[in-house]
């Protein structure tokens, strides 16, 4: 009689869960043709086709929720508790394998105090390209006045798993903190990848092929040690810039902080040999941001001109009163490989004669869109609310913004997926505060499609996790290297690395 009993708690239970994990659609409703309010907002969004389930809040109506989820061919799956949508990822494999190239009906039902409402059926798109399926990114509180836990971590896009690729916890101590900063890869794959480490343990970390060190890429010759890296995508070249930079933190204004250069060059580093080598160091122009091309052969960068008046003040103080007229624009410079010399600069777009700043290109691995943050002033446009990303055709040089992607919020550090179908940045839409990933479909015309806010387990996640997500980056695998061979690499002095004048 025990056994029978157990067994049939057992049976009992189970039916309970697949009840509350497949709830009824309600019998009797009201329509109306208003879209649902959901948080995150994925109605309408176009979805690669290996991504996680995009699980979401119905801010409409009583806790009591459900949506009926419908593939081409009848496959159906609903979902609902607690005002939340939260998808079975198995399930969710199903519908999104069997909408590829088309989309997913979703059909939203909230109980309000007295009825039912079915609001307007809505479509997740799916996409016939996949994306890479891990990025990295930064997580820092939005204020840089004083840091604490920093950390860089990896998460996979076809589920939610995530962890630190590395943070700075180990190393920092009441009395001497660590920043990091600037992850990059060569051709988004992590056996050449590096960081930054300021202040505590400061250098830059490096990986070449599974061997790690620290070096120090600051000389006698250059303004400082390497910022803004951009890895060859062909040979094992890393190119830098190196910026004397200056914060200014403002009380009213909503762009809370300015930062600024006040002076800045570009420098080539060649791991192999720890030598590095000036690009372009005009002393009137303030280059940064250097950006290889997809083969290799071109370096994009930005330069603003900028002459001193006032020999009586510190070029700090008269940046300061002055930063709002710092306009960046973008150049290009002709690379040979076998010889690694570079061309003469060439400006291909002249954002300064429209009273506007170019800043952080990022160019598509198939050859033919640059993508840059364009806004009225400045280089560090993550707190400007009118930074836009504009998309440039290299082919015709014809620049328009990209609607679809944009916010009237700041949208920043754009970059392109591995299959050039996918654009990123960070965007701080939500509340003006926190910056978050944002996804958009780009298509094989050129067009880009309504972008989605990277999907997490808990669709109010994003409420209550009070950290900045910076420098979104692409990644065709993840990092192997563990947080602890980093620390014990950290521990060690930095190598200095050798000037080789030209």
């Amino acid at each position: 009689m025990k056994r029978s009993y157990s067994i049939c708690l057992v049976l009992a239970i189970a039916t309970l869960f697949v009840s509350c994990g497949h709830p009824e659609v309600p019998d009797t409703y009201i329509e109306t043709q208003e879209l649902p309010i959901i948080r995150p907002d994925y109605t309408e969004v176009t979805m690669p086709a290996n991504i996680c389930p995009p699980n979401f809040a119905v801010l409409q109506g009583t806790s009591q929720v459900v949506a009926r989820l419908t593939a081409p061919g009848g496959l159906s799956y609903t979902y609902g508790e607690d005002g939340k949508i939260v998808i079975d990822e198995d399930e969710w494999a199903e519908l999104r394998d069997a909408a590829k190239g088309s989309g997913i009906a979703v059909e939203v039902f909230a109980k309000t105090a007295e009825e039912w409402v079915r609001f307007k059926p809505f479509n997740i798109y799916i996409a016939e390209e996949d994306i890479d399926p891990y990025i990295s990114y930064r997580n820092i509180q939005p204020s840089y006045v004083a840091f604490e836990k920093i950390a860089i971590r990896q998460r996979n896009l076809t589920n939610y798993d995530e962890s630190d690729i590395y943070n700075n916890m180990p190393l920092t101590t009441e009395k001497t903190g660590q920043c990091i900063n600037c992850h990059s890869y060569q051709n988004y794959k992590t056996s050449r990848m590096l960081f930054h480490m300021r202040q505590g343990y400061g250098g830059t970390m490096i990986v070449d092929d599974g061997k790690i060190k620290k070096v120090d890429l600051k000389t006698d010759s250059t303004i400082s040690a390497g910022v803004y890296p951009s890895w060859h995508p062909q040979i094992d070249v890393i190119a830098f810039s190196t910026n004397n930079t200056g914060q200014s933190f403002h009380t009213k204004d909503v762009r809370k902080i300015e930062v600024q250069d006040t002076r800045s060059d570009l420098i080539l580093y060649d791991p192999q040999t720890d030598e590095v080598s000036i690009i372009e160091n005009d002393s009137n122009e303030l280059e940064v941001f250097p950006c290889w091309s997809a083969d290799g052969n071109t370096l994009y960068y930005c330069s603003a001109h900028f002459e001193y008046h006032n020999d009586s003040l510190a070029k700090e103080t008269e940046m300061i009163q002055r930063y709002k007229e710092v306009h960046y624009n973008l150049y290009a410079k002709s690379f040979d490989q076998k010889t690694r010399t570079f061309g003469p600069s060439v400006k291909i777009f002249d954002a300064d004669s429209l009273g506007l700043s170019a800043t952080l290109p990022r160019v598509s691995p198939d050859g033919k869109y640059l993508v840059f943050s364009l806004a009225e002033f400045g280089c560090f446009h993550v707190w400007h609310p009118d930074a836009d990303i504009q998309l440039m055709d290299l082919k015709t040089g014809q620049v328009r913004p990209l609607t679809e992607l944009n916010s009237s919020q700041s949208e920043s550090y754009p970059s392109f997926s591995s299959n050039s179908r996918w654009i990123m940045t960070a965007s701080r839409r939500d509340d003006g505060n926190y910056t978050r990933p944002y996804i958009s479909y780009f298509d094989k015309n050129g067009q880009c499609h309504k972008a989605f806010e990277l999907p997490q387990h808990d669709p109010n996640f994003y409420t209550f996790f009070l950290r900045s997500y910076n420098r979104p980056e692409f990644m065709v695998e993840p990092v192997t290297v563990s947080v602890q061979e980093f620390v014990n690499i950290a521990r060690n002095d930095a190598k200095k690395v050798t000037f080789k004048s030209k």
